[in-house]
C-alpha cells in the first residue's frame, strides 16, 4: 500500500505543478490582455509608430487614417491615441509633427461638424482625404508655389489615406478579443498584413547591433505566417510587407524580393516544422544577397538570424491560437470539425428529446387504451342506466317504497337481469320476465322504458369504444414517429469507425491495381450494411468503380459490394468521389398492365412501385370505388399518402391505419378505395401482404400456385379496423401477381374465376413479368368479346437472385 502511494505521489506532484503553471500562464495572459487591449496600450503603441511612418520621404497617410478609424471604432480611446500619434510624429521631426497636428485638427473639425450625419463610414474616408490634401497644400504653399510633382504627391497622399481608412476599419476590430466570428477572411488577412507593414514603417531608422529593426520584425512575421499558412500566405505577406517597406526606404527595394521568396520557400518547407521554415528564410537571404553588395550581406544575415531566433523562441501555443483563425490550416480544420461535431451532437440530442416526447405521448395513450374497465366502473354505468329507467317508470308508482326501500336488492337484481337479457337478445328470458311480472305491478311500463333507454346506453358504450380505438391509433402513430426520429438521431451521429486491418487491406489492394487513393472513409462494415466512401483520381474514368474497385472490396469483405454513388471529376486527374455499399441479395423485376372502363383514358385504378429504405421494395394497387375521375382521385390520393408515409420509415400497418383515418375524415360522400400492398424485403425475399378490400394475389413457383388473400373492408368506410397481415417467404424466380377486382371478377361466363386464373397463369410459357401482365389482361378482355366493363390493373413482380455484373477480384499480397 505504501509503495503504491509512493509511486502515485510523483505523478500527483507533476500534475499539481502543471496546473499551477497553467494558472500562472493564464493570469499572465489575462493581465497582458487587460493592459494592452482593455486599457488601450496596444492602440497607443500602434499610434506612436504610425505617427512616425513616412513613405517616399514626404508622404505620411497613416497617422490621420489611423485616428479616423479609432474615432469611428473606439471613440473612447481616440483622444489618447491622438496624443500617441503626435508624440510619434514629433519623434520623427518637428515639421512632420506640425503637419500631423494640423491634419488631425482639420479632421476633428469636419467630423464634429457632420457628427449628426448618417453614413459615417462613407463620410470619414472623405474627411481624411480633405484633411490630408488641405494640410499638405497649406504646408507647401508657405514655402513656395506647388510644382506638378508636389501636386501629384498631395493627391497620392490623400488617396492612400482614404484607402488606408477602409483597410484599418477591417484591421483594427480584429485586435479586439470580443470579436464574435474568430475566423479571418482572406481580405481581412491582407488588411492585417498591410496594418503590420505600416506599423513596421514607423520603426525605420531603429537599429540593434547594425541590424534594422523593421527588417528583423518583417522577416519574423513572414516566418510566422509561412509556418502557419503555407506558401500562399507566406509569399503574400512577403510581397505586401516588402512593398510598403521599400516605399519607406527606396534603397531597400530588393527586400521585397527577399521577403516574397523567403515566404514562398518557407511555406513549401513547413513540413520540416520550424527548422524547415527557418532554412527557407536563410536560403532566400543568401540567394537575394549575392545579387547586391557583399557589404550588405553580413547585416542581412544578422537580421535573418535575429528573426529566426525570435521565431524559434515563440511558444507553440501562440502558433496554434493563430492557426485557428486562418482558413486552410490543420488547426482551423480541427476547429471546424469540432464545431460541426458539436452542432451534430446538439441536433441529435434535440431529435432524441423529441423522440422521447412522442414516446411518452404514445405510452400515455396506450396506457389509457389498455385500461380495462373495473367492476366499479361497470357498476357505476349500470346504476346510472337503472336510475334513468326508474325515473321514467317507478317515480310515480305507489309501490316504489316497497320495491326500492324494503326490497332494494331483489328489485335491483331483477332489473339488472332484464337489462342483460335485452342487450343479448332484444328480449329478456321468459323465466326472468315471469318472475319480474309477479314482483312488479307495472312490468310492461318498466320494460318499455328499459328498451328505450338501452339504445342510449349502447350508443354511449359504442362511443366510448371508438374513443379507445382512436387513442390506440394515435398511440401507434406517435410510436411510429418516435421510432423514425430515433433512427434519424442515430443517422446524425453516424461516426467514422476505425477498421485498421480492413483499411490497410483496401489501401494495399487499390495500390496493387494502380488506383490513386486520396482519402478513405469506412463508416460501417456490418454484414449487409457496408458503408465506405473514398476519393480517388482518374486520368480517364471508364467505370473502374463498378468494374474494379467494387469487386476488390467484395473479395476483401466477403460479400457483394456495389457502387451506390459516384461523382466523377470533369477533368483528368481531378478528385472523384465514390460511395460503396452492400448489394441486396435479391432484386425485383416488375411489369404492369391496365385498362380503363370502356377503353377510356381515365382509370379508377392506380398502381405504384416504391423503393423504400432499409432494403425494402413495395408494390401497391388501389381501386377507387366506381369509375372515372373521382375514383381515380381516390386511388391516386391513397397511393400518394402511402408512399409519403412509408418513406418516412413508419411501419406499414400504422401507415395503412393512418391513411384510412385520413380518407374516412375527408370523404364527404360514399367514395372509398381498396388497397393491395406487398412489401418485399430484398435481403431475404420475405414479403408482407396487407390487403384492404382487395382481390387475392398469386405466387407462381414453377407449376405451383399459392393464393394470398385476406378479409378487410375498403379504406375510408370505417375509421377503425384491424389490418390483417399475411406473410409469405418467396424464393428466387418466384412470380408475384397482384390484380384489381376488374381482373379477378372480370372473366365472363366463368363460374369459378379462381380456378380459371390459376390455370391461365400456370399454362403461361413465359417468365417475363411484363409479358405475363399483358397476357392476363388480354385473356380477361377476350372472355368479354373485347368489352371492358370495369377498370382493370395487374402488376407482376419477379424475384431474382442478385448476381453482380462483375465477379470478385481477389488481390494477393506481393511476395517478398
Amino acid at each position: 500500500m505504501m509503495e503504491s502511494l509512493s509511486r502515485l505521489q510523483p505523478k500527483a506532484f507533476v500534475a499539481q505543478r502543471t496546473n499551477q503553471l497553467d494558472k500562472l500562464r493564464g493570469r499572465l495572459y489575462a493581465k497582458l490582455k487587460m493592459i494592452l487591449v482593455d486599457r488601450g496600450w496596444l492602440f497607443y503603441m500602434i499610434g506612436f509608430l504610425l505617427g512616425r511612418a513616412v513613405i517616399l520621404s514626404v508622404v505620411s497617410p497613416f497617422a490621420v487614417a489611423f485616428l479616423a478609424t479609432m474615432w469611428l471604432v473606439y471613440k473612447e480611446k481616440a483622444f489618447k491615441s491622438m496624443i500617441a500619434v503626435l508624440l510619434g510624429a514629433l519623434s520623427y521631426s518637428v515639421q512632420h509633427g506640425i503637419f500631423i497636428a494640423l491634419g488631425v485638427l482639420v479632421f476633428i473639425f469636419l467630423a464634429g461638424l457632420f457628427k449628426q450625419a448618417k453614413n459615417q463610414q462613407m463620410l470619414i474616408p472623405l474627411f481624411v482625404f480633405f484633411a490630408s490634401v488641405s494640410t499638405r497644400v497649406f504646408q507647401y504653399s508657405i514655402e513656395q508655389q506647388l510644382a506638378a510633382y508636389e501636386w501629384m504627391l498631395v493627391l497620392v497622399e490623400g488617396v492612400l489615406g482614404t484607402v488606408l481608412v477602409l483597410i484599418f476599419m477591417q484591421s483594427i476590430p480584429l485586435l479586439s478579443p470580443k470579436r464574435y466570428n474568430p475566423v479571418l477572411k482572406n481580405e481581412e488577412i491582407v488588411c492585417m498584413i498591410i496594418l503590420l507593414a505600416s506599423i513596421l514603417t514607423g520603426t525605420i531608422g531603429w537599429t540593434l547591433y547594425g541590424a534594422s529593426i523593421e527588417q528583423v520584425l518583417s522577416r519574423y512575421f513572414v516566418l510566422i505566417l509561412a509556418y502557419i499558412g503555407g506558401a500562399a500566405i507566406g509569399s503574400t505577406v512577403g510581397v505586401v510587407t516588402g512593398l510598403i517597406l521599400s516605399l519607406a526606404n527606396v534603397a531597400s527595394l530588393y527586400q521585397m524580393s527577399l521577403l516574397a521568396f523567403s515566404g514562398l520557400l518557407g511555406g513549401l518547407l513547413k513540413e520540416g516544422k520550424k527548422p524547415g521554415v527557418a532554412i527557407g528564410l536563410f536560403v532566400g537571404t543568401f540567394l537575394i544577397g549575392i545579387y547586391g553588395n557583399m557589404t550588405a550581406l553580413i547585416p542581412s544575415i544578422l537580421e535573418t538570424s535575429m528573426a529566426v531566433t525570435l521565431f524559434l523562441l515563440t511558444p507553440a501555443a501562440w502558433f496554434k491560437s493563430l492557426s485557428r483563425l486562418i482558413p486552410g490550416t490543420e488547426e482551423y480544420t480541427k476547429e471546424q470539425e469540432q464545431y460541426l461535431q458539436k452542432v451534430r451532437n446538439v441536433t441529435a440530442q434535440r431529435v432524441e428529446q423529441f423522440s422521447g416526447v412522442f414516446q411518452a405521448l404514445s405510452n400515455s395513450f396506450a396506457t389509457a387504451e389498455a385500461q380495462i374497465e373495473d367492476e366499479q366502473e361497470v357498476q357505476r354505468e349500470t346504476d346510472y342506466f337503472l336510475s334513468q329507467v326508474t325515473e321514467k317508470s317507478c317515480q310515480n308508482c305507489f309501490m316504489k317504497e316497497r320495491c326500492w326501500q324494503k326490497e332494494f336488492d331483489k328489485t335491483y337484481s331483477l332489473m339488472e337481469l332484464l337489462k342483460d337479457g335485452i342487450q343479448e337478445g332484444g328480449r329478456p328470458p321468459k323465466k326472468t320476465m315471469r318472475e319480474f311480472e309477479n314482483f312488479c305491478v307495472k312490468p310492461q311500463k318498466v320494460l318499455d322504458a328499459m328498451k328505450e333507454e338501452i339504445s342510449y346506453f349502447e350508443a354511449n358504450q359504442k362511443l366510448k369504444q371508438q374513443v379507445l380505438e382512436s387513442k390506440k391509433l394515435v398511440a401507434d402513430q406517435l410510436q411510429g414517429v418516435s421510432e423514425v426520429m430515433e433512427d434519424f438521431a442515430k443517422e446524425i451521429l453516424k461516426e467514422r469507425e476505425h477498421h485498421e486491418q480492413q483499411e490497410l487491406q483496401i489501401v494495399h489492394a487499390l495500390k496493387q491495381i494502380g488506383m490513386e487513393l486520396e482519402k478513405l472513409e469506412i463508416y460501417s462494415l456490418d454484414k449487409g450494411n457496408v458503408d465506405i466512401e473514398m476519393t480517388l483520381t482518374f486520368y480517364d474514368y471508364r467505370g473502374e468503380g463498378a468494374k474494379l474497385i467494387a469487386p476488390v472490396l467484395s473479395d476483401i469483405l466477403k460479400e457483394v459490394i456495389v457502387v451506390k454513388q459516384e461523382e466523377i471529376a470533369p477533368f483528368p486527374n481531378g478528385y472523384s468521389y465514390l460511395a460503396f455499399g452492400s448489394a441486396r441479395e435479391f432484386v425485383v423485376e416488375t411489369g404492369a398492365a391496365n385498362a380503363a372502363k370502356g377503353g377510356g383514358l381515365i382509370s379508377g385504378d392506380s398502381y405504384t412501385t416504391i423503393e423504400l429504405g432499409a432494403g425494402k421494395y413495395a408494390m401497391a394497387i388501389s381501386d377507387g370505388m366506381g369509375n372515372g375521375a373521382r375514383a381515380q382521385e381516390e386511388s391516386v390520393e391513397t397511393l400518394r399518402l402511402l408512399q409519403q408515409i412509408l418513406q418516412t420509415g413508419i411501419p406499414e400497418k400504422v401507415a395503412i391505419k393512418s391513411i384510412n383515418s385520413i380518407l374516412a375524415l375527408r370523404s364527404t360522400d360514399e367514395m372509398f378505395a381498396t388497397l393491395d400492398l406487398a412489401v418485399i424485403d430484398l435481403h431475404n425475399a420475405f414479403v408482407q401482404f396487407l390487403k384492404i378490400g382487395s382481390s387475392p394475389s398469386f405466387v407462381k413457383r414453377g407449376n405451383e400456385l399459392i393464393k394470398i388473400e385476406a378479409s378487410n373492408l375498403p379504406m375510408g368506410i370505417i375509421q377503425e379496423f384491424d389490418v390483417e397481415i399475411v406473410n409469405e417467404q418467396l424464393l428466387p424466380d418466384d412470380l408475384l401477381i397482384m390484380m384489381s377486382d376488374g381482373i379477378f371478377d372480370g372473366p365472363k361466363h366463368i363460374e369459378n374465376t379462381d380456378i380459371w386464373l390459376k390455370r391461365k397463369i400456370r399454362d403461361m410459357r413465359t417468365n417475363d413479368p411484363q409479358e405475363i401482365a399483358d397476357l392476363i389482361l388480354e385473356e380477361v378482355i377476350r372472355t368479354r368479346a373485347g368489352e371492358i366493363e370495369d377498370d382493370m390493373t395487374v402488376v407482376v413482380a419477379k424475384i431474382k437472385k442478385n448476381i453482380p455484373k462483375w465477379a470478385r477480384a481477389p488481390i494477393y499480397p506481393v511476395s517478398s
